[in-house]
């Protein structure tokens, strides 16, 4: 009988990342500090009150069209986030907290941290699982855990998403992070952290005792 939940699949090839990273270009407009009835009036205006912070610089204060914004915040996909503000100035930065309405969903307001391309960054890259596994072929049923891992690599060399290849996973057995290895990308997740398993069915059970 196979001792589900034990047994590790390690993986010693190197697998290959997508197109590297997207970048999304969004338009800022810059704010000045105030109260809970100033961040509301931003709020009914249809916008999100932003803050960037990071990589040396000081605090800066804006806001994004909430509807622009959901580009961003309503995907899977993560991106380099090319910000441009309203007085001119730039800035290349990641998705760092949000904040949602505990009832409507809505974004109440966002931090962004800001990155350089000459520095690491770490990100949330969502996995893409490929191949038809041994498992499944014998009748076991694949189960994805993970639908993102944390990576740290300079912004050239993020990629897009994170492929997985499960062709020779074998039932019983699963995928962690530390299982994966990608050229000039670091998997900041805890080691671990399950990608995803074959797990035995009844039918394979039945088979197996049969």
């Amino acid at each position: 009988m196979v001792q589900w939940g034990l047994a590790l699949t390690r993986l010693s090839n190197t697998f290959l990342t997508n197109k590297t990273m997207q970048h999304l270009t969004i338009s800022g407009h810059v704010r000045q500090a105030g109260n809970k009835a100033s961040v509301k009036s931003i709020r009914r205006n249809g916008a999100v009150p932003c803050n960037l912070y990071g990589n040396g610089m000081e605090n800066v204060l804006f806001t994004i069209d909430a509807k622009e914004l959901k580009a961003l915040t309503h995907t899977p996909n993560s991106y380099i986030v090319e910000l441009k503000l309203d007085n001119g100035a730039e800035y290349l930065a990641v998705l760092h907290e949000l904040q949602f309405h505990p009832v409507t969903d809505e974004t109440l307001h966002v931090d962004f941290l800001a990155v350089s391309v000459d520095k690491p960054v770490t990100i949330d890259v969502p996995v893409k699982v490929t191949g038809h596994s041994e498992g499944v072929k014998v009748g076991g049923k694949l189960l994805v855990s993970s639908r993102s891992l944390k990576v740290s690599a300079l912004i050239e060399n993020l990629p897009d998403v994170l492929e997985v290849d499960t062709t020779n996973l074998k039932l019983g057995k699963q995928i962690v992070a530390g299982d994966l290895n990608y050229e000039n990308v670091s998997i900041v997740s805890p080691k671990a952290t399950i990608i995803c398993s074959v797990r035995p069915t009844r039918a394979t059970q039945q088979a197996k005792n049969a």
